[in-house]
């Protein structure tokens, strides 16, 4: 099964879960697709298999003596990644999403392509946790978008037999939707606080649009002063409650001294079970 893991807001801990699952499961990759801030490296340590791998995209380049300034590739660009001052064209690559639309567009062929790196993706497997193997991306600094090199590891993750864990980039932009995409089912991990409600529901907005089957996990749950609206809204949405994982000391100390937490392994083993009872289904 491909299991993606996600949320509508940050601070959920989505990748505390993802990292519990991945231990508790005797042989599956975890893919950390929050490539501006990958984290799960941190708790695994793995021991890399091969040299990280440089991400390139295509990036349209222009031959100032043939422009003439037609100004064809502007009004076919729609990011607005090309316009005209006077008699030739500036591209702001920042803003081009690499379509090829330009290119097709000019009838002087003056674009051209040309490589721009974007980041890179390792593969390793833990020292700490040796069932463990990590695909991870790591997005250049400066680069606008992550959705190439989410799509790069997930090109990866096709070619991976066993299950496979994505830890998904927080909230529901499209880093998100690049993550889930195509999986077998969805985790939205949230908080119950009207906050986490809130996201929460974006969320299950967008599975719901992919329909891909979603199950929902609380975590820092509270049963004294939480939000209890939650459980109504998986009530009302049909969409299953697998776990709550309450407010712990340990776990806390744990988390922060670089450690997955053993706590709740257990509800990690129950997690599973009903996962294993949606492939059944599918």
């Amino acid at each position: 099964m491909l299991i993606s893991i996600a949320s509508g807001k940050g601070g959920t801990g989505k990748t505390t879960l993802a990292l519990i699952l991945a231990t508790t499961c005797s042989n599956t990759t975890l893919v950390d697709c929050d490539v501006e801030e990958p984290n799960c490296h941190l708790f695994l340590n793995p021991e890399m298999q091969f040299p990280s791998r440089e991400i390139s995209i295509p990036i349209p380049h222009i031959n100032t003596d043939l422009c003439n300034g037609c100004g064809a590739c502007s009004a076919v660009c729609l990011f607005n990644a090309i316009c005209i001052s006077g008699k030739s064209a500036l591209l702001f690559d920042e803003l081009c999403h690499s379509c090829g639309g330009c290119l097709l567009a000019c009838p002087n062929n003056a674009i051209y392509e040309k490589s721009k790196s974007i980041g890179t993706i390792n593969l390793g497997r833990s020292t700490k946790h040796p069932q463990v193997k990590l695909l991870s991306g790591t997005l250049k600094v400066g680069t606008p978008s992550a959705v190439p090199l989410i799509r790069q590891l997930k090109q990866e993750t096709a070619k991976i037999t066993e299950d496979v864990l994505v830890d998904c980039p927080p909230g529901t932009s499209c880093s998100m939707v690049s993550a889930i995409k195509d999986s077998d089912y969805c985790i939205l991990v949230t908080e119950d606080t009207p906050l986490g409600r809130h996201d929460l529901e974006l969320a299950m907005n967008i599975t719901s649009l992919l329909n891909i089957p979603t199950g929902v996990v609380v975590n820092k749950y509270d049963q004294f002063a939480g939000d209890k609206s939650i459980e109504d809204l998986c009530n009302r949405r049909d969409t299953p409650l697998l776990a709550k994982i309450p407010h712990n000391l340990s776990f806390a100390r744990q988390y922060a001294a670089g450690h997955i937490p053993s706590d709740f392994s257990e509800t990690a083993y129950q997690i599973w079970e009903q996962l294993k009872s949606q492939r059944s289904v599918t």
